[in-house]
């Protein structure tokens, strides 16, 4: 396997595809054997991976898991149009160039142990590998609130830990997130047993409602999903005043800050700036994006 750094922090991978699953709704879990990748990347970063040997155009995925020490790296995608189709055909043993870590990263504040995560969607990836980095830190108390409008790509597992203004009857849980003893919820519209039924950032703001003035402080909120949801969770934060961060997605070409085709506009101490998503980005500071 060769590699060659990029940009000081990037790097470009061989990467071997170790499992590749299928699940409800087009949703498929990837890992390959990517070292330098995973042991690089942060939560918040994603890569840029070649679909198919005839498709030139790679494909952003945002990364769910790594382990450094042995050498995975973990995606959740969606097959979305023709080029994650043909990704959704890679087989064990195949091979992906892969170029990552690629971005900024979420930062956590130690004075606000008190972390709410909201992923929906394809969003749910950053929000997994955010909770797996928070719980090497004892002072972090993280809630994973999570939500799908198709079936969830895991099994579906009742809570046994308890969520202090979670509704009566909103149980269940991601089995990876209860396994590490980190609480989780699920939101869905699709009527799922167990689920919160409604839009995740109504969730949040049951549990945050249950909060006093004090505990409330110690809230900081992280967010990656469609931008409606994330302009709603930018919205709960401003209600609060709790201090947000969200991880934008957007269509890339070469996804290093060369092409300049993912930019957004963001509020700056000087005025209105284009940023870059995929090197400015992808995580911004909520207000800055979502400033009404």
């Amino acid at each position: 396997m060769s590699t060659k750094p990029h940009r000081e922090t990037i790097c470009l991978e061989a990467a071997k595809v170790i499992a590749h699953h299928g699940y409800e709704g087009n949703q498929h879990i990837l890992r390959v054997e990517a070292p330098d990748c995973a042991a690089r990347a942060t939560a918040g970063q994603f890569a840029h991976l070649t679909c198919d040997p005839m498709l030139a155009m790679r494909r952003p995925l945002s990364i769910m898991r790594v382990d450094a020490q042995r050498g995975w790296v973990d995606f959740l995608y969606k097959v979305t149009g023709h080029g994650t189709r043909l990704l959704a055909n890679r087989k064990p043993g195949d091979f992906i160039s892969l170029l990552g870590p690629i971005g900024q990263p979420f930062r956590s504040d130690p004075s606000r142990p008190r972390v709410l995560l909201l992923g929906g969607g394809v969003g749910m990836p950053p929000m997994i590998f955010l909770a797996e980095q928070l719980k090497q830190h004892h002072a972090y108390r993280p809630l994973v609130l999570l939500a799908s409008e198709v079936p969830f790509p895991f099994s579906q597992q009742p809570s046994r830990i308890l969520v202090p203004g979670v509704p009566e009857g909103v149980i269940s849980s991601m089995p990876l997130l209860e396994d590490w003893g980190i609480p989780s919820r699920l939101a869905s519209l699709q009527g799922y047993p167990g689920c919160y039924s409604g839009y995740i950032t109504d969730l949040a703001r049951c549990w945050l409602d249950g909060l006093d003035e004090r505990q409330l402080a110690e809230v900081e909120i992280f967010a990656c999903g469609p931008q409606p949801m994330l302009r709603a969770t930018a919205a709960l934060a401003k209600d609060y005043r709790l201090p947000c961060q969200v991880s934008l997605e957007e269509f890339m070409a070469c996804a290093v800050g060369g092409c300049a085709g993912c930019v957004v506009e963001v509020k700056t101490a000087a005025g209105p700036a284009m940023k870059r998503v995929c090197v400015d980005g992808p995580v911004f500071d909520a207000y800055s994006v979502f400033s009404s």
